[in-house]
């Protein structure tokens, strides 16, 4: 087996590697600060530089500057040449088990059926950011997307300044309402095209796999329910994520569905998510 190889699993025969190594995919194409991975996982500074150090060595993950922090991000083009090895490997010795296991890839190389797409939206409260990207997608895109919003662990009630700003801009909230995301899952939950996130700490929380394998996207930006100061502040900091998430939501309802592959459409999902999440409203 090649020495590349052996090492990457290796390095993720740990737990906490591993556990690292898949919060950094979760929040790919994001690169994390290392005090926020250690936080999100509960691990002491100087055990998860050990962690880290060791992903790297395995070519796992990218390191980079931004100002005085080092930020971490999964490295796609590794993993990928990773599981290609391990596929090569296998399948010499048992292409038929290959050939199930990598059935599911070679199904989404063609362009998805042209229907209706139920698309979720996932954050931590469900009060604020799901609940703009599912009122901006269902006004803009109604027609072509069923849309849901939900939370890991939502609020009884929406942020007074969201909805404020949804009337604004002219959306009905009548209907609205924060939800668990236990509602989108067993045999009556409806199938998913496309899961969202669109908060950080949702991100770096362990959901359950989605049946079906949707496509999915880590939109994240600053939480607006945190924002200080005076009334007009504070609603100043809902209107500017209002609108990143509108212009990331028009970016999406322009991709030409019905003519990109699984891997294009993937690809798209995470270009949009390097918008810029301070955008105008």
């Amino acid at each position: 087996m090649d020495d590349t190889l052996a090492s990457q699993l290796s390095t993720l025969g740990h737990s906490h590697r591993l556990a690292v190594f898949r919060l950094l995919m979760r929040r790919y194409p994001d690169a994390v600060p290392a005090g926020e991975l250690a936080d999100a996982l509960g691990f002491k500074a100087s055990t998860l530089s050990v962690y880290l150090a060791a992903l790297r060595r395995a070519d796992l993950i990218e390191q980079h500057r931004e100002g005085t922090s080092l930020r971490y991000r999964a490295s796609l083009n590794a993993s990928e040449t990773m599981l290609r090895l391990l596929f090569a490997d296998c399948c010499r010795s048992r292409p038929s088990l290959c050939s199930s296991l990598l059935r599911p890839l070679t199904e989404g190389s063609s362009p998805m059926p042209d229907r209706k797409y139920n698309v979720l939206f996932i954050c931590t409260g469900n009060s604020a950011r799901s609940i703009f990207a599912e009122s901006i997608l269902r006004q803009e895109a109604g027609d072509r997307f069923k849309v849901y919003s939900a939370g890991t662990k939502p609020y009884s009630e929406l942020n007074p300044f969201a909805l404020e700003v949804l009337e604004q801009k002219g959306h009905d909230v009548s209907a609205l309402r924060a939800k668990n995301i236990s509602e989108f899952q067993g045999a009556r939950a409806p199938g998913l095209d496309f899961v969202f996130t669109v908060c950080n700490r949702a991100a770096n929380e362990e959901c359950p796999s989605w049946a079906g394998q949707p496509v999915s996207g880590h939109w994240g930006m600053p939480d607006p329910v945190k924002a200080g100061g005076t009334d007009a502040e504070k609603s100043l900091a809902f209107q500017q994520a209002y609108g990143a998430l509108r212009n990331r939501i028009l970016a999406f309802t322009a991709l030409p569905l019905d003519t990109l592959d699984r891997i294009s459409l993937q690809k798209a999902v995470d270009d949009i998510a390097q918008q810029e999440s301070d955008a105008p409203a």
